[in-house]
């Protein structure tokens, strides 16, 4: 089994332990060939609050945590 990894730059840092990461992805259209621009947004534990709005990050997935976290913060890009 691989573990995931995603980067993504931090929106909110209002929970404890806990921050919202937004992810963009890029596609081509398979019809129309035109770059599409997709968010996603993902639950991060942060266990040292480190992060701050604006950063850029690594997370990894892990083992769910709760219902909507099963995402570690893996490194701080910056």
């Amino acid at each position: 089994m691989s573990i995931k990894e995603k980067i993504g730059i931090v929106i909110s840092t209002k929970m404890q332990k806990s921050i919202v990461v937004l992810i963009e992805n890029k596609y081509r259209h398979p019809i129309y060939s035109k770059t599409i621009k997709r968010t996603k947004k993902y639950l991060v534990h942060d266990e040292d609050n480190v992060c701050n709005v604006g950063d850029k990050i690594i997370i990894k997935q892990t083992r769910p945590l709760s219902k909507r976290k099963c995402w570690a913060l893996k490194e701080v890009v910056k």
